[in-house]
């Protein structure tokens, strides 16, 4: 369900957005707006900028920017939608009933059961651990060095000594039978009843991005297998799209995500101070693990076990991460297994040096690959040089192919040129390079792409003067005869022109209103920046209107030239083309005081 545009207004409106950030970050006000460290990028000194009067925010640092709306989403990691009901909970505006169909009701009920039995269940290995019967359980979990505050901090429990406590007690406190199956909590046979596969155990609960517990770990106690247990995939449970630790990683801001093999590894590092630790959740690294991974970074770091598994799953997980659009570096873990056994042994400097000198994945696949293969025979050697060759044609940029077949030839003193050629070969020979895409033209060549491309500077054009008109919005009747929305020639800068131009034409300007016309967070993130964009500083007030004039007459020549490359031969579009021109002439020729 799509909410109104007004209600949407309606909510944004009522949630002031320093307020609101104030509750995330500590701000200081500083003459109109306020200032702070941002939340998104680590930072010394403070270039995230709050503006009241805008109900906007900005990091001059690394670019994030929008509404409340979006604060909330790049912040929490809420959907448009979610952000929308947060928000209006905080400021008591009712939204309508989604899909109020019996159905819907149904379902959201049964999710809504199912999370609460979970909890429940939470609560119960919880308190276990923390009474006589659990003892077994908490002198294992201190002697894996874990502190009280860690313990508490995962809800860390203790599965009783059979599987009927378990059931009985989720009876007590009005459980069906059927929802603790469905949970996966329990199971039912005809000779023992509703039991739970969970006893004697060290629980680990598995939260999901917003704290609610979606299903269990569980370690045994002793020589009972299996040693890790997991909870069976369930309506609120899907185990390829959650991440263990990712509740906490998500707001650790460490410009990085460690990609971890198991539960304890993950507390052990949050517990040393890694708090961008993840783990997959009892299967092999999955592709939609790592689209998750990337709305939080662009940069994951591999801690698996260095042994033979380990090497295979980081091998196979790099793969992934790649395909995904994330830069992969590879921990050495050496001479420990784990990064719990590291941290322990040489503790949390040493670790930090290690996360400093991560290995680059390409790199790690290549030492990887050369233990396949004597070096000191030549033709083991040459079939070693093939395979490497073949993995160089898997990289789709030239530039990016030509950087690391430099670095190979220089590492294993092939000679750039022999390698090239032999990259070259292999790509002929297997069609594994894929295509690079050429020029049509000269004039397609050089300096067309890149933020000194025409588009790029057109594109700077157009947002320093939406700034400029959102900074001072008296000038638009100034300059209304000149400019319209079908000068923005980008799609989404001309929607946002379009609207700020018709909101400016009837005195108003409200540019976080116009961020709420999308939902996207890097849509949002785009308009925001087209109202923040760095007005030159200048001295006078003739260089103020020079740079004004210059940046007008710039948006209005690009959008000419653009329409005039859409345009055919016919009479009506060469009577359009003068026409056109002499409004740029006019406007060339026109003073245009900022007064």
């Amino acid at each position: 369900m799509r909410y109104s545009e007004e209600l949407v207004e309606e909510v944004r409106s009522r949630n002031d957005i320093v307020e609101v950030i104030s509750g995330y970050v500590r701000l200081q006000r500083k003459g109109n707006s306020y200032w702070g460290l941002c939340p998104f990028h680590n930072e010394k000194s403070p270039s995230f900028h709050v503006i009241g009067d805008r109900q906007m925010y900005h990091c001059f640092g690394c670019g994030a920017g929008g509404n409340v709306f979006t604060f909330l989403m790049n912040y929490e990691n809420y959907t448009f939608k979610e952000a929308v009901k947060a928000l209006a909970d905080r400021a008591g505006v009712r939204l309508p009933e989604e899909e109020d169909t019996e159905e819907t009701r149904q379902k959201e009920s049964r999710r809504a059961r199912l999370l609460a039995v979970n909890k429940e269940a939470g609560k119960y290995f919880y308190y276990q651990l923390r009474n006589p019967r659990g003892q077994i359980g908490y002198q294992y979990l201190r002697g894996r060095e874990l502190s009280d505050e860690t313990i508490q901090k995962f809800g860390l429990g203790y599965a009783g000594k059979n599987g009927a406590e378990l059931v009985d007690y989720l009876r007590s406190k009005g459980f069906e039978d059927e929802l603790i199956k469905e949970a996966g909590l329990a199971s039912f046979s005809e000779k023992r009843g509703l039991l739970s596969q969970f006893w004697n155990r060290v629980m680990f609960p598995i939260m999901d991005v917003n704290h609610r517990i979606i299903g269990f770990g569980g370690r045994v106690m002793g020589a009972g297998e299996p040693k890790y247990l997991n909870s069976p995939e369930t309506p609120v449970f899907d185990k390829r799209r959650n991440l263990y630790g990712l509740n906490f990683a998500r707001t650790a801001r460490k410009g990085n995500i460690i990609l971890c093999e198991g539960y304890m590894d993950v507390i052990a590092m949050h517990q040393a101070g890694f708090g961008q630790a993840v783990a997959s959740l009892g299967t092999a690294f999955t592709a939609e693990q790592a689209v998750i991974l990337r709305r939080y970074t662009d940069s994951v770091l591999l801690a698996y076990d260095s042994d033979g598994p380990g090497v295979k799953a980081a091998l196979r997980g790099i793969g992934i991460l790649r395909e995904a659009g994330l830069s992969a570096r590879v921990i050495n873990m050496e001479p420990y297994k784990d990064p719990d056994e590291f941290i322990k042994n040489l503790g949390r400097e040493a670790f930090q040096e290690r996360i400093d000198k991560a290995e680059n994945s390409f790199f790690f696949e290549i030492r990887i690959l050369e233990r396949d293969f004597n070096m000191d025979d030549p033709e083991s050697k040459t079939r070693f040089h093939r395979e490497l060759a073949r993995k160089l044609c898997g990289f789709e940029e030239a530039v990016e192919r030509e950087n690391y077949l430099a670095a190979m030839a220089e590492k294993y003193q092939i000679g750039f040129e022999n390698l090239r050629r032999l990259v070259s070969s292999e790509a002929a020979r297997t069609g594994l390079a894929k295509p690079i895409e050429r020029p049509r033209s000269g004039t397609q060549g050089k300096g067309s792409s890149g933020e000194n491309s025409p588009q790029e500077k057109g594109k700077k054009a157009q947002r320093l003067l939406l700034t400029w008109l959102v900074d001072e919005p008296g000038l638009y009747g100034k300059i209304s005869r000149y400019i319209t929305p079908e000068d923005f020639t980008e799609e989404l800068y001309h929607r946002v022109a379009e609207r700020l131009l018709e909101e400016l034409s009837r005195g108003d300007c409200n540019p976080a209103g116009i961020i709420s016309m999308f939902e996207e967070e890097e849509q949002q993130r785009e308009v925001s920046s087209m109202f923040n964009t760095s007005l030159p500083r200048l001295n006078t007030a003739a260089e103020r209107e020079k740079a004004f004039k210059d940046i007008l007459l710039s948006v209005k020549r690009n959008g000419y030239e653009y329409r005039i490359s859409q345009m055919g031969n016919d009479m009506n579009a060469l009577k359009w083309a003068i026409e056109g021109k002499k409004e740029l002439e006019e406007l060339a020729k026109t003073h245009i005081s900022l007064e």
